[in-house]
């Protein structure tokens, strides 16, 4: 049974790294944008990266109850804990501090109704959108997904290593 449970939040994991690592891949060439141009290709992402966001929960839900079966002490628990933990923590940041710049973001755009529920969710205080801090934006959303992708990173390294033992 573990190794099953091994195996899908290593997987899980993986699916939750691949958009922090887009994101975070892609910002020296985003940094060259202006404002409009900027704010013309940041809505491109929503529809496509949306749908790998479930496996964020799903990850640490995972590595969870890896941890209920995981023998305690060990050296496969603790790397799991370390995998749940950091996980949880990327998930945290995504609606401490991503999710409330989305929310500004989207609020003039057509979403599909699901989307449009879960850009409407709570997840932090609403940052100011002044056309003046577009950048103060732009980096909050950056480089929350640079850390979202370490998290994430050391989530997935983690749960690899506690598939191995």
């Amino acid at each position: 049974m573990s190794f099953v449970l091994e195996i899908l939040a290593v997987l899980a994991a993986a699916v939750a790294l691949a958009p922090s690592l887009a994101h975070a891949l892609e910002y020296p060439g985003k940094l060259r944008l202006d404002r409009l141009d900027y704010m013309t290709v940041q809505p491109i992402y929503y529809p496509g990266f949306t749908m790998t966001g479930f496996a964020e929960p799903v990850a640490a839900l995972l590595a969870l109850g890896l941890l209920f079966v995981l023998p305690a002490g060990s050296s496969a628990f603790w790397w799991a804990l370390v995998g749940f933990v950091a996980l949880v923590a990327m998930h945290v940041t995504y609606w401490l501090v991503t999710h409330p710049v989305n929310r500004v973001w989207l609020k003039e755009e057509r979403l599909h109704p699901t989307g449009e529920r879960f850009f409407a969710a709570g997840g932090g205080e609403e940052p100011s959108t002044a056309d003046e801090d577009w950048e103060k934006l732009r980096n909050r959303w950056e480089y929350s997904h640079m850390l979202r992708a370490a998290l994430a990173g050391l989530g997935l390294v983690s749960l690899t290593i506690t598939a191995a033992l």
